[in-house]
């Protein structure tokens, strides 16, 4: 045929369609005669693409060559198809078609048009099949196949068991019999996609395996493809994701499908014949398995999908193998294999929901666990599977599980569970916590999993023994694990109260089978989550159920483990604390569990010990103890050691004691601390706090019988006195001291202070024998003398010596401080004779212990000096110190504290001068509070020398001079710290006389002169630029040390003074110049000396101010001194990155110094504030974000302010921050610091002294404090301004009485006016809510400031104030403030009071109720002479109020008069009833009412206690205020008023209430009205009085008014006059008539409009945000609905409201149903016939289109997130949901609700 027609014939494909081109071929072919051959072979030529084109790529096919092609396509297949393969030239064709078009469309097709790439396989694998010619693909296709799939995996060349050779294929005859270019194949193969070749390999081996059952010569062929894609899919599980994916989607389903057909396969294969079986294809597939496993998740996933995908082919084994022999045949069964199990249980636990479900569905079709159909389930009776003892949420959760299809639910156990029904209970379970509602879990988890254990094990009298099928057990830990993991929280505190709840003692097996991985690892975690410990902390106490109950599972599971195993158990648990970060309550879990848990594996120590045997075996427990290695016990320890002091991180000291508590009942259970290493028994210790086992801590006796053995039974021991660790003691200290090797650095030093304070603490603990001390005191005498006779300098001794002495004087002086307090706390408490005696007893040693120590010191103290002397010559010598060779770790850096830019000879040389003046000094101090011994004046000897010289050392000329002159200045501290002690300490006269300070030098005191040198010397010093950045840092901390000791000297000595002589210890210049060199420093100071700087600010202003006789300011510290002085302050305190309590007050008592807060000039300045005017608003700015500032900034500020009354006027504004201030955060590090810092104590101390101590101590750490100090301060000034004396009333009185007016007036105009204050709409509990409360607390306490000349202006802002809308909680505090002020002005009760209440129009109920309040305390509150006249005043007018329409203030009234009444009307004796006047009779007879009414009783008696307790005198004080703080629930300290009383009583009662009014209603309107005339009679229709019948929504009430000349007439005696009147009513009654008629035709106009609304009510009682409120009010109107319910009517008042529903509350219905009373209304509901729904997703819901709708229907809402409650719930009679196509799974409710509404809405227009 001609190239034209092939050309014309090719493209007449494109207008033919795939499905007539067969026809159109035979027509061709029959017409030109052509071969088929020929046609095909001319077909090929003419394809619309080159070859090229599927190696680069970007050949892209528009809709008509789609077309095109496939009709080619179906045109060559259909000459394949039809002229057979008989030679060798059709076999050839088949060749040509598969290189020249299936291959190339495949891989250009495959990107876009998916469809047509199908047909085109399809077409091709149809002529495969019908021709039975797949061997001729296994030289072509299935090779190219291969080869690519095996070039994506990094193979390049087949292995030698592949059956297909795909490495040959270019030397094949296919290719040169199709002209094809081998290295297009190479690259076509390379590039052709893995999916795609895996999907057609899957097609060639189905199609093989279904022509292999019709055509045995295709089994070779079969069998070898199969063969290789066995061993592809094995090695495409190692790789790649995409791989492995191809191998799960692909290769496998063919694999096992093809296995399924035939499940073994005989295969010879070079010579040897082998078995493919599909068993031993599983078992390689397994092999795969395992190793993904071990990967991560992703492998894990597919190794879940491989499994799957087995697991569903079939028959478990056919007892053949592969790749093995005949001979060799193994079974496998997946089920054999306890990895399988693991695994699965693992993927039952991971996070990855899809893994989970893989998991889970592996599981199922390994226990062939089907999905219960409902019909199935039905069949069983209702009944029988529940047990009668069930509760009623159960057994609805029984029936809510009959139509989950995932499992049954079991009532009972009696006759036991088979295995197969435990296994649905699991998978029940299961699937709950992972697909449906939290009720359902609720209901059912508890009792499912007791039935499950119950069922699992069967009791021999005290012991349960093991069901043969009980493996069910061992997999209640997934169901744990997931439960304590669940997203809802109620689900995981359902779980957790389900696991604590069960009796381990009961399950033995059960326990002892628990894996310690599941306790240490999910059930530890569920303890560290707060929901499970909602009962944590409440009234200080630290503990929860949940806490208890674990320490109780941990327990039980210890004791049934073995003893070994339970010591490392007890060690695996201890070190989850270094291993896990933990909150509050899991950290106090996890201490309490390891606690139980030391108990058990103790013994001993441990009082629960008795009682374990009872408790839990049965049998005595096999001591643990003798298990425990050293090792053991040292690693424990040392564990312990970090838990305790990781529990410094909570702050609360009550916490931190149960801790530190637990940590020592832990220790002393398992660790002999004679067993242990000494070092980690003493960093054990020392993690302890000092405060807890000092002499009145609360843990010293724990300590002291855990260090002395008296807990422990060992009769062979000498450890039980303590006497073997003493003896550990002596041998370390030996040890430590005799250390001959040379140099060492200031680490070192610190590393051996932290030794040696440990040492002397335990020594110290432990020591209860005189005999110890003695042994300690000879050493110390003996060590010292030889240590300090030798003069090698370079040698440790000296200095370890020095710096155990240290330790010692130190420890020594914490146990003198610890024993004077628990000698004051004795005396301060009524403690018993012994207690007294005891605390005598430790006094007294430790006095002995002073002397003792104090005269060995004394003893080596010569020596000490001597060597002393001779080691600080390197200070003052006048030699030329070379540099020498630095370290390598200080050459080149800036060096620090540690690291002194020295060579190490001259490092040790210097430490070792400095360490020794130090320790001379703290001897000296020690023993001068001791004796005052002739040693002491060597000592101040030695100390002048020391000042001298270094006080007249010459310029320094290198670097290494500096550090040497640096370190003389460290030690002049410790020199000038002793002078400080020494003044203290009593020995002045020792001063004096050795005329050391007061030494006189060229004329003038030594003080005078020797300061300004001390301060040129460190100044030139720090300017000279020899030392380096961080050394000069270092000696300034040291500069200002000794400039505080400095000004601590001179403020003792001018303490001293005598009058007249001040000037002859030092001048005011000197300290002036002192003052101002700290102030230019101030700035640029760093952290660590900040407080010593503001110390000596603080001494410096109390130097200069002392010997001014006026406080009215000097002129040493004038404005613009102070001005530099707050600024350089304030600069160094926003530099400190910490608030230090310390830094804190130092920093308030320096610069708001009591000498300058007298001067005016210090507050104002002309154009604006003074300098302490601006940093007290600073301070309190600042105090806004740290509650620590703000308290101790009020603390100060009112003990100034109550000391100088006439500067409040300057701080009135702040004064107002102090009272509004509030702050939640609970400052817990605040107590830590003044528990543990003595800096801290100290300088808080010294601010200025509280106006209220008392109330101080309560609250300092609290939000309340602020407000707590000003209240107290205007309390004090109050009191100082009612002085009744005039001799007292003087310029303080004034000052008092103007300031507490002022502040008075600003709060007041701050209520009427402040935009929050004088809110009116504002939430309960809210920030306004709050800050109202505040105010009105301060006002009231300020009350006795109200004078007569502002009390008009007071009154006028409080009745402002009381006609606003306020919440109870504000207005109780108005009340008591109006109360005071018309007690204090009884006048102002006639002018303002009585109108007030007699205005009976008032519509203002809410302050109406609190005028009668007011008016009721007057009376009854009044003193005798004023009472009387307000009871005639003020009653009268409040009786009417007896008859108010507003319940509320009804009930209110009732309760006042009826105190009244019973306070001031006594009772009438009933002979003299008669004779008694009218009025008095009356108001006897209420009395009597109000007493015996059932209702008024019941009010009553809802409110006893409170009128009496109530006293508007005492309620206006500060602890009358503040009295009410609860820790649990505290708002500001208000206490619950009468009126919330009142008001929460009638709402509990109110549906009694309208009850009764109801029925009082319908038998009123149930009696006819009759109108009786002379002559006739009207009597009412049957319709009339059924119309009154309705509800009481259309009653109406006429009121006739008759106007002024009406009631003339009506009042005329005259027979005409009264016949016109007749006449006039006669027509009235005919108008009333016409009125009754329009009335009636009204009511059924509002009748047929009521019947217009749907018989729908949405209830939306559990609803409480008011945007969804406000838009369902919005949604009902629209719709019709005939109510809305909701918790709270008063909501449709709220602004948000309105806004939102845009008055569609005005039109409808509005009913309240409080959610407390919802369950009522729905079942009232139901009786009337309503249906009630729920718009809930549940497994019974029905879909919101499927339902239809009752015409009488009740639609419930759940709460935002939760839901309907399960209570609620059990009263639906279904539940109806919206279907849900997206990934989100709820919607908003209003959203919800207004969908339902509409679906209802609109299947009743339908009807």
């Amino acid at each position: 045929m001609g190239s034209s027609v092939i050309t014309s014939l090719s493209l007449s494909f494109k207008q033919v369609p795939p499905a007539a081109v067969p026809a159109f071929l035979d027509c061709v072919l029959s017409s030109t005669g052509a071969s088929p051959s020929t046609l095909f072979e001319s077909l090929i030529e003419e394809l619309p693409f080159r070859l090229e084109d599927t190696i680069i790529g970007d050949k892209r096919f528009d809709p008509d060559d789609c077309s095109h092609i496939a009709s080619l396509v179906s045109g060559l297949c259909h000459l394949l198809k039809n002229f057979g393969f008989g030679n060798a030239d059709n076999h050839n064709a088949l060749q040509l078609f598969v290189w020249r078009v299936f291959i190339p469309l495949m891989k250009m097709v495959r990107a876009y048009d998916l469809d047509m790439l199908n047909k085109i396989v399809q077409s091709f694998f149809d002529v495969v099949i019908e021709t039975s010619v797949l061997d001729t693909l296994g030289v072509s296709l299935v090779p190219f196949l291969m080869r690519s799939v095996s070039v994506s995996m990094g193979i390049l060349r087949h292995e030698e068991s592949d059956f297909v050779k795909w490495g040959d294929l270019l030397l094949s005859d296919s290719l040169s019999s199709t002209n094809m270019d081998e290295n297009y194949i190479v690259s076509l193969s390379g590039s052709f996609p893995i999916p795609l070749s895996c999907h057609l390999l899957n097609l060639i081996l189905s199609a093989a395996f279904q022509s292999h059952q019709a055509e045995p010569k295709v089994g070779s062929f079969a069998a070898g493809v199969l063969w290789d894609l066995c061993n592809t899919t094995e090695r495409l599980l190692s790789q790649s994701v995409e791989h492995r994916s191809c191998a799960v989607s692909f290769l496998l389903p063919a694999i096992l499908k093809a296995f399924s057909s035939q499940s073994s396969l005989k295969i010879s294969h070079h010579g040897n014949t082998y078995i493919l079986s599909r068993n031993g294809f599983k078992k390689r597939i397994w092999e795969c398995c395992k190793k993904l496993f071990s990967v991560g998740s992703i492998e894990r996933r597919d190794a879940y999908s491989v499994l799957s995908l087995c697991l569903s082919s079939g028959s478990w084994t056919d007892g053949t193998e592969s790749l093995v022999s005949e001979k060799d045949a193994v079974e496998f069964d997946f089920r054999s294999e306890q990895e399988f199990w693991d695994e699965i249980k693992k993927g039952l636990v991971v996070d990855e929901s899809l893994v989970r479900k893989q998991s889970l569905h592996i599981l199922k079709s390994v226990l062939s666990i089907s999905e219960v159909s409902k019909t199935s389930s039905e069949k069983k009776p209702e009944g029988s599977s529940v047990h009668r003892a069930m509760t009623k949420k159960e057994i609805w959760a029984e029936k809510e599980a009959k139509s989950l299809g995932v499992g049954e639910w079991y009532g009972s156990v009696d006759s036991g569970m088979t295995s197969e029904q435990q296994w649905q209970a699991f998978v029940l379970l299961y699937e709950m916590l992972e697909e449906y509602g939290t009720h359902l879990v609720e209901a059912a988890w508890s009792n499912q999993i007791d039935l499950l254990i119950k069922s699992s094990f069967r009791y021999e009298g005290h012991m349960e023994t093991p069901d043969e099928e009980a493996e069910i057990f061992n997999w209640l830990e997934v169901l744990w694990n997931r439960g304590f993991r669940h997203d809802n929280p109620l689900v995981r505190c359902t779980v957790m109260e389900s696991f604590l709840g069960i009796e381990w003692r009961r399950y033995k097996t059960c326990t002892q089978s628990m894996s310690q991985t599941f306790v240490l690892e999910p059930f530890i975690e569920a303890l560290n989550d707060s929901t499970h410990h909602k009962d944590f902390g409440l009234k200080g106490i630290y503990t929860s159920r949940t806490i208890e109950g674990a320490s109780q599972y941990v327990c039980a599971y210890t004791s049934y483990l073995n003893p070994r195993n339970r010591v490392v158990f007890l060690i695996n648990l201890a070190s989850l604390a270094k291993k896990q970060s933990f909150g509050r309550a899991g950290f106090m879990a996890l201490v309490q569990c390891i606690v139980s848990t030391a108990h058990v594996v103790g013994g001993y120590g441990n009082k629960e010990m008795k009682h374990l045997e009872n408790r839990f075996s049965g049998t005595p427990l096999e001591p643990s103890s003798e298990h425990l290695s050293a090792d053991d016990m040292s690693h424990i320890l040392d564990v312990l050691k970090f838990v305790a002091e990781s529990s410094r991180q909570h702050f609360n000291h009550k916490y931190r004691t149960r801790v530190y508590q637990k940590v020592l009942e832990t220790a002393a259970s398992v660790v002999n601390p004679c067993n242990v290493p000494l070092g980690t028994l003493l960093q054990f210790v020392s993690a302890i706090p000092r405060e807890f086992t000092d002499h009145n801590g609360s843990l010293r006796k724990t300590m002291l019988e855990w260090l002395q053995g008296c807990n422990r039974n060992t009769s062979n021991s000498l450890c039980t006195d303590g006497t073997r660790l003493l003896a550990s003691l002596y041998e370390y200290l030996n040890g430590f001291i005799s250390d001959h090797a040379k140099g060492f650095d200031d680490e070192d030093l610190e590393g051996w202070e932290s030794q040696t304070k440990r040492w002397a603490r335990v020594f110290f603990l432990i020591m209860n024998d005189e005999e110890h001390l003695t042994d300690i005191i000879v050493f110390v005498q003996n060590s010292g003398i030889n240590v300090f006779q030798e003069k090698n300098h370079l040698e440790r001794a000296p200095a370890k010596f020095s710096i155990f002495i240290l330790s010692m004087l130190l420890e020594l002086q914490n146990t003198q401080v610890g024993v004077s307090e628990l000698s004051s706390s004795v005396k301060s408490k009524s403690c018993n004779g012994s207690v007294e005696k005891t605390g005598k007893q430790i006094f007294g040693s430790a006095s002995i212990i002073n002397e003792k120590f104090a005269a060995v010191l004394l003893s080596i103290l010569k020596e000490l000096i001597s060597f002393a002397d001779s080691s600080c010559s390197i200070f003052w010598s006048h030699t030329t110190v070379k540099n020498g060779a630095l370290s390598g770790s200080v050459t080149g850096k800036l060096g620090g504290p540690s690291q002194r830019r020295l060579s190490v000879a001259t490092t040790t040389a210097a430490l070792e001068a400095v360490t020794l003046v130090k320790i001379i000094g703290l001897i000296s101090s020690y023993c001068a509070q001791v004796t005052s011994g002739d040693e002491l004046k060597l000592a101040l000897a030695f100390f002048w020398k020391f000042v001298q010289h270094t006080l007249s050392y010459q310029n320094c000329n290198s670097e290494a001079e500096a550090e040497i002159y640096l370190a003389a200045f460290e030690a002049l501290a410790a020199v000038l710290n002793a002078f400080v002690s020494l003044s203290s300490a009593g020995a002045f006269n020792l001063l004096e006389n050795d005329n050391t300070l007061l030494a006189v030098v060229d004329g003038e005191f030594w003080l005078q002169v020797s300061v300004p040198t001390f301060l040129h010397n460190i100044n030139n010093l720090l300017t000279s630029g020899l030392l380096v950045r961080s050394r000069r840092a270092v000696l300034l901390s040291w500069k200002w040390l000794c400039v505080e000791s400095l000004l601590s000297i001179m403020h003792i000595l001018d303490s001293r003074r005598t009058p007249g002589d001040r000037k002859s210890f030092f001048s005011d210049d000197t300290v002036t110049s002192m003052l101002h060199d700290i102030v230019e420093s101030l700035e640029n100071a760093g952290e660590g000396s900040a407080l010593p700087m503001l110390k000596s600010v603080r001494l410096a202003l109390g130097i200069l101010a002392s010997g001014k006789s006026s406080f009215d300011g000097f002129s040493v510290v004038d404005t613009q001194t102070m001005w530099q002085l707050v600024k350089s302050c304030w600069i160094l305190h926003i530099g400190c990155k910490k608030r230090r309590v310390a830094p804190i007050a130092a920093l308030l008592s320096s610069v708001l110094h009591s000498s300058l807060f007298s001067n005016k000039d210090m507050h104002v300045a002309e154009g604006g504030h003074g300098p302490l005017k601006w940093f007290v608003e600073k301070v309190l700015e600042e105090g806004q974000k740290s509650p620590r500032t703000i308290r101790l900034a009020a603390l100060h500020l009112t003990g100034l302010w109550l000391m100088y009354p006439r500067t409040i006027k300057f701080y009135v504004t702040e004064l107002k921050l102090l009272t509004l201030y509030g702050s939640v955060a609970f400052d817990e590090d605040f107590e830590a610091e003044l528990s543990d810092n003595n800096d801290a104590r100290t300088e808080v101390s010294l601010l200025a002294k509280n106006p209220d101590p008392e109330l101080t101590e309560v609250f300092i750490n609290t939000e309340l404090y602020a407000r707590v100090s000003v209240a107290g301060l205007f309390q004090k000034l109050a009191n100082l301004a009612n002085m009744a004396e005039p001799a007292c009333q003087n310029d303080d009185y004034q000052d008092a009485l103007v300031a507490g007016k002022l502040f008075l007036l600003e709060l007041l105009d701050a209520a009427v006016h402040d935009k929050d204050l004088a809110k009116e709409l504002y939430k309960k509990y809210s920030a306004i809510h709050r800050r109202k409360i505040r105010a009105w607390q301060m006002i009231c306490i300020m009350s006795r400031f109200v004078s007569n000349e502002i009390v008009g202006q007071v009154m006028d802002s409080v009745h402002i104030c009381l006609y606003r809308n306020n919440l109870p909680a504000v207005r109780q505090y108005l009340e008591t403030f109006a109360i005071n002020i018309y007690l204090k002005f009884p006048a102002l009760v006639k002018e303002q009071l009585v109108p007030i209440l007699q205005n009976y129009d008032t519509k203002a109920q809410q302050a109406l109720s609190s005028y009668v309040f007011i008016a009721a305390n007057v009376i009854l509150h009044a003193e005798k002479i004023a009472q009387q006249t307000h009871l005639r005043e003020l009653l009268p007018p409040i009786i009417p109020l007896l008859t108010s329409h507003h319940h509320s203030l009804r009930g209110f009234t009732q309760l006042l008069v009826h105190r009244v009444l019973v306070r001031l009307f006594p009772p009438v004796e009933s002979t003299s009833s008669q004779t008694i006047s009218l009025a008095k009779l009356s108001f006897e007879k209420l009395k009597a009412y109000l007493d015996k009414n059932p209702d008024c009783s019941r009010l009553r008696s809802s409110m006893e206690g409170y009128l009496d307790a109530y006293n508007p005198t005492t309620s206006a004080t500060p602890a009358g205020v503040f009295v009410n703080r609860v820790e649990e629930s505290e708002f500001e300290c208000v206490p619950t008023c009468l009126m919330d009383n009142v008001i929460s009583f009638l709402n509990d009662v109110r549906e009694d209430l309208r009850a009764s009014m109801a029925k009082d209603i319908v038998t009123i309107k149930n009696e006819g009205f009759k109108i009786e005339e002379p002559n006739r009679r009207l009597i009412m229709s049957t319709s009339d009085e059924g119309r009154l019948s309705e509800p009481s929504s259309l009653d109406f009430q006429k009121k006739i008014t008759l106007s002024k000349h009406e009631k003339q007439d009506a009042s005329s005696t005259s027979v005409l006059q009264n016949g016109e009147t007749y006449k006039r009513l006669f027509e009235m009654e005919k108008e009333d008539e016409l009125v009754s008629q329009l009335l009636r035709s009204r009511s059924m106009e509002v009748e047929r409009l009521k019947s217009g609304r749907q018989d729908l009510i949405l209830v939306a009682s559990l609803l409480d945000r008011i945007p969804n409120l406000a838009g369902l009010a919005r949604t009902c109107e629209i719709f019709k609905a005939s109510g809305l319910a909701v918790a709270d009517a008063n909501v449709i008042h709220d602004k948000q409201f309105q806004l939102i529903s845009v008055t569609a509350e005005k039109w409808v219905p509005i009913i309240e149903v409080p959610v407390n009373s919802l369950k009522l209304f729905l079942e009232k509901k139901k009786r009337e016939g309503f249906s009630i729904l729920g718009l809930e997703q549940t497994a019974n819901s029905v879909s919101l289109d499927k339902y239809n709708f009752p015409k009488k229907t009740v639609l419930v809402l759940g709460r935002e997130k939760e839901g309907i409650p399960v209570d609620i719930i059990h009263v639906l009679d279904a539940c109806v949901e919206i279907p849900q196509l997206g990934v989100v799974r709820s919607l908003n409710v209003h959203v919800s609700g207004a969908i339902a509404l509409w679906e209802y809405t609109r299947q009743q227009r339908i009807q």
